[in-house]
Order: structure tokens, then sequence, then C-alpha cells
């Protein structure tokens, strides 16, 4: 059969255009495809995160192993940590300098430093203070031992859980009387804190006028005036069992306890100048200081009867 030169020019033609298509190779693996959009970094990511890249490649840049790398790639924020850094550390110093000026905290510390051994040497002191003869607090280097050390020494730990629970007991009294109510507990504690608070000022303006140069710190006063309240559990707990005998036998012993103590504590402290100086107690201003700790004394039997006599009926 005959063709004719332009059927052959086109058969030709298409068998060229197959043999072209047959020489374009397959995608390697490090080619892009032409017909791809983006780019695929699926592989990337399962070779690691932190992979390094080449310099003109695309994707996430290379991961920073130096802190000079890690400030150039964000300097703001690098900046910005150190800043707070900065304002954190001045703001707990101002914190620290004035929480030391209002709230002695160092000195808070102390008085808060006992054990089992001291609280159970110290609560029998406080109910049998009648055979103790040695009163004296001791020292090292000028300053007391810690309480743990001197059962002589004051604590706050005592009269604190000692106040807390004499809430707790009074709202048990009420309670057991029918008479129980949030607010009567709240006026309770109030007018607790409201007499301790009255002790203190008064006591200490009285160490003001009489010219009075000793170490008792107002915390020591807090201390001191606080242990009433261990006598005062146990009036109202021996009132709730044994009724009315029971509340004033236990508690005039503790108000006579208390009263000892309390003499031969602040005796130590007010009079300790006059002391030192070998003046004589007769002198006028050392009985002015002897008739102060007698009031101190005297006024915890009356606080704790006050505070406590409408408790148990």
């Amino acid at each position: 059969m005959v063709t004719s030169p332009s059927t052959a020019a086109g058969a030709g033609g298409r068998a060229a255009g197959r043999m072209r298509l047959r020489r374009i190779p397959a995608s390697q693996p490090g080619m892009a495809d032409p017909h791809q959009l983006f780019d695929d970094t699926s592989s990337a990511q399962s070779r690691g995160y932190g992979a390094q890249r080449a310099p003109g490649d695309l994707g996430y840049p290379a991961a920073s192993t130096t802190p000079q790398a890690a400030f150039l790639a964000d300097p703001v924020s690098n900046m910005a940590m150190a800043y707070g850094s900065s304002l954190a550390a001045q703001g707990k110093e101002l914190v620290d300098k004035n929480i030391d000026r209002f709230i002695p905290v160092t000195k808070l510390k102390y008085y808060f430093a006992v054990d089992t051994m001291y609280v159970g040497r110290k609560l029998g002191l406080l109910f049998f203070p009648y055979l103790h003869q040695d009163w004296e607090v001791q020292y090292q280097q000028d300053m007391p031992v810690a309480p743990r050390f001197d059962v002589n020494a004051p604590d706050l730990y005592i009269p604190a859980m000692a106040f807390i629970t004499y809430v707790l007991v009074a709202g048990l009294a009420l309670g057991t009387q029918d008479r129980f109510s949030p607010d009567l507990l709240g006026l309770q504690a109030s007018s607790a804190l409201a007499w301790l608070t009255l002790e203190v000022l008064a006591i200490l303006l009285s160490l003001y006028l009489v010219t009075v140069n000793t170490d008792l710190t107002t915390i020591d006063l807090v201390a001191f005036l606080g242990y009433k309240y261990v006598g005062m559990i146990g009036g109202v707990l021996m009132g709730l069992l044994f009724g009315k005998i029971g509340y004033y036998l236990v508690l005039g012993w503790c108000c006579m306890s208390i009263f000892v103590f309390m003499i031969r504590t602040l005796r130590l402290k007010i009079l300790a100048e006059a002391a030192a100086e070998g003046v004589p107690v007769r002198e006028a201003r050392n009985q002015l200081r002897m008739y102060l700790t007698m009031a101190v004394a005297a006024a915890q039997p009356l606080l704790m009867y006050w505070l406590t006599f409408h408790l148990v009926r």
C-alpha cells in the first residue's frame, strides 16, 4: 500500500513525540517536582525538627545552640526577661526590708523555736510554779538562748495555741448551752484580743512613765500575758465536766499559779536595772516598779475570770 508523504510525516511526528516523552526521567528524591505548588517538608520533619538545612533552603531556621545565637535570634524577649527578673529581685528586696521594719520576722522565729519537751516543761511550770527556783533567762554571747533550751525564756507558741484553743472551747461551751452563734463566738475572740491589746498598751505606758530601762520587749509582754489562756482553758473544761464547783476550783488554782509566775518572771525584768546598780528596793522609784509588777500580776486572775465566768452555767 502506498502512503502519501503527509501521512508518513504525521506518523513520524507522533512516534518522535512518544520517544521524547519516554526520555523524561522520573523525579529524583532530592529534586523538586515541576507540577508541585509547595515544598514538601514531611521528609525533613521525619529526619528531625532541628536538622540543619542549606542556607538558601526553605523551611524552619536551624536551632541555635549558643546563648549568643539565641539572643540574636530573639533580642526583644530576652531583654524583657532580663528586665522582669531585675524588677522581681528589686521588689523582693523592698518587701523584705519593709517586713523586717514593721514585722520583725527574725525575732518571731526565736519565739517559735520550741519542741515537745519545752512545751511540756512550760505547761508544768505554769500550773506548778511554786517549786521552781531558778528564774533567770540564760544568755549566750549577749543573746538569749532559744526557748527549747531554756524553760524560763518566753515563747509565742503556747500563747498562740492557747488562744485558739480557748476560742474553740468557748464555742463548745456555748454549744452545750444552746447559745452558739458565729457572731457570739467572734465577739468572744475579739474581746479577748481587745483586752490583751489594752494590757500591752497600759504596761508600755506605765513603763514609760516610771522610766524603767528594761530589756522587756513588746513581744515579751504578749508572750507573758498570753500564758493566762492556759488556765482559762482548764477552768472552762472542768466547768463543762463538773459544773460550777469544778470551774471555781481549777480556775482558782490557775489564778494563783499565774500570779506567782508573773511576779517571779516580771520581777527580774522590771527590777533588773535596780538590781544591777545595787539600789535598795525601798527607794521610791523601785517601789513604783514593784507596784507595777504587782498590778500586772494581779490583773491576770481578774481577766481570767471575766473572760470565762459566762461560759459556765
